[in-house]
């Protein structure tokens, strides 16, 4: 597993990639929850483009971080689900515990004006 993360305005962007599976998991938690738990932003998307597999640790990964987001009144998304990986959320329902939207740019406009203005500045800026 490969992760990185960045911030456009208030909402952090994580973006995991590879297999997330037991031999990762607590990798990806000791990763992802700082995000969860981060006040200064008001909603975390993940970006789930280049995770290819999600066993059923990282799921209680995934709700762990919603957890923590949840409670702090904050949203948490995901977003560009490989097929594989859509599978699994709707099968376990974490499509109901998390906002999914097709794209980062569509989830940031529905999260927080300003950090899609942050993203389009960047996009702008790097083409």
């Amino acid at each position: 597993m490969q992760f990185a993360s960045c911030r456009f305005g208030n909402v952090a962007v994580a973006m995991p990639s590879g297999r997330l599976d037991h031999t990762v998991a607590a990798d990806f938690e000791a990763a992802l929850m700082p995000l969860a738990g981060d006040v200064r932003h008001a909603g975390i998307v993940l970006d789930l483009a280049r995770v290819d597999y999600l066993s059923s640790v990282s799921l209680r990964v995934l709700m762990l971080a919603a957890k923590a987001t949840h409670a702090r009144k904050a949203r948490i998304a995901a977003v560009a689900l490989q097929p594989i990986v859509a599978e699994i959320f709707a099968i376990s329902r974490f499509d109901s515990v998390f906002e999914m939207f097709p794209s980062l740019a569509v989830a940031l406009s529905a999260m927080s004006p300003d950090a899609r203005a942050a993203y389009d500045t960047s996009v702008a800026a790097s083409g």
